[in-house]
């Protein structure tokens, strides 16, 4: 027999065979993994569900603010310069010093005034001596009718009146001539005229002490002037000269600062603005610094500023330590409400995306998303203006967590 052909035939038979095996594995396979699918699809639904925690949307109150910048500027600024022209003799402060009200800043030299002090008071004293008034005597009054030169002049009107009456008894029984008659007549006009010379000239040595008097003042005052004075307590921002330096009057040497209070200059958007009342709380936070500063506003624009829609508002901000800076920028919250009722949702609550903000709230054990508007912030919460009501319960860090999924809530 030939052995070839059944060994032919044994392969083509067993062939097959050996081709079966495996897809009968493959569908047992096959098979048994749609049945643990099935299983796992029906047996652990209820332990697919996430547990998230919830917190619930609560009403509460909070103010009502506008939030601006502004700058901070000094109550008060100044360049401090001489009344008088000199050469200056030293300056008392420098760059950031702290001034009181009065103090002494810059002094010019001095002598040239002291001298005319004493020039006017000379003159003053030659003065009060034509009016025949003492050296040591109080006031700069003198009746003019007891004058020296007006008792002069009055004692010889009276002689002359004397000599024209006698000149005219005289006259009248043939004793003297005309020409005597009118000589006496003539005497008595001159000495009348020289009697109200010496009243117009008593008038005039009194306004001459009165001058005499004011440019001696002038000249006191002058002295004073040499030195220069703090008008109000605050700090030196700026120093202009040197000692040596020959100085023109009004020329500035210091700058002066009012450090407290500061004004905060605020340009509210004009849709805030109806809301914005002089006394109302400010909070401003400035660059570099995390404290919170308060103050009031103090001063409204009456006027809208057409170019830029705003109000301009001062705020009034006390800086008795110094703090804070002139010419900072400031961050403000001004307070235009106290207690508003708002609804407030945790920080963490809020969820966004592509520049949309929303929530993840659970209802019968699903989440659902809803897109809110939020509006102010404190430290750990936020105000909802639209979206979601009170009461709702809101997922605390919600993650990749979707709407639609199932949810085990947890407080």
């Amino acid at each position: 027999m030939d052995r070839s052909w059944m060994h032919d035939s044994g392969v083509r038979r067993i062939a097959p065979g050996l081709i079966l095996v495996p897809l009968l594995s493959l569908t047992c396979a096959l098979t048994t993994s749609c049945r643990s699918d099935t299983a796992a699809g029906t047996a652990p639904s209820a332990a697919s569900a996430r547990q998230v925690r919830v917190e619930a949307a609560e009403r509460g109150s909070m103010p009502r603010v506008v939030t601006v910048s502004g700058t901070l500027a000094a109550e008060d600024q100044v360049a401090l310069g001489m009344k008088v022209s000199g050469r200056l003799q030293d300056i008392a402060v420098d760059l950031g010093s702290s001034v009181r009200r009065g103090q002494e800043l810059a002094r010019v030299v001095p002598k040239d005034f002291r001298l005319r002090v004493q020039q006017a008071e000379a003159a003053l004293q030659q003065a009060r001596s034509r009016l025949g008034l003492a050296p040591d005597a109080a006031g700069d009054q003198v009746d003019p009718g007891q004058a020296p030169l007006v008792r002069q002049a009055r004692a010889l009107l009276e002689e002359a009146a004397l000599a024209r009456e006698r000149a005219k008894n005289l006259f009248a029984e043939k004793l003297i001539s005309q020409a005597e008659l009118d000589a006496a007549e003539a005497a008595f006009q001159v000495a009348d005229g020289r009697y109200q010379d010496s009243q117009e000239e008593i008038a005039n040595r009194q306004a001459l002490l009165v001058q005499r008097r004011t440019e001696l003042e002038i000249a006191r005052q002058q002295l004073e002037d040499t030195v220069l004075r703090a008008p109000f307590d605050g700090a030196i921002r700026e120093r202009q000269v040197s000692p040596g330096q020959f100085l023109a009057a009004g020329q500035p040497v210091l700058t002066v600062v009012r450090m407290h209070p500061l004004r905060l200059r605020l340009a509210i958007p004009e849709r805030d603005a109806a809301g914005v009342r002089q006394g109302q709380d400010v909070r401003l936070t400035i660059v570099g610094d995390d404290a919170i500063h308060t103050g009031r506003v103090a001063r409204l624009s009456p006027a809208i500023q057409e170019s830029s829609r705003t109000l301009m508002v001062e705020a009034e901000v006390p800086n008795p330590t110094g703090a804070l800076r002139p010419g900072s920028f400031a961050s403000a919250d001004i307070v235009t409400a106290v207690d508003e009722p708002v609804v407030f949702v945790p920080h963490s609550a809020i969820v966004t995306f592509a520049g949309l903000e929303k929530v993840i709230v659970v209802i019968d054990g699903k989440t659902v998303e809803k897109r809110v508007h939020t509006g102010r912030r404190d430290a750990a919460r936020v105000e909802i203006l639209e979206g979601i009501e009170p009461g709702e319960m809101v997922v605390v860090e919600p993650g990749n967590l979707v709407g639609g999924e199932s949810v085990t809530a947890t407080g």
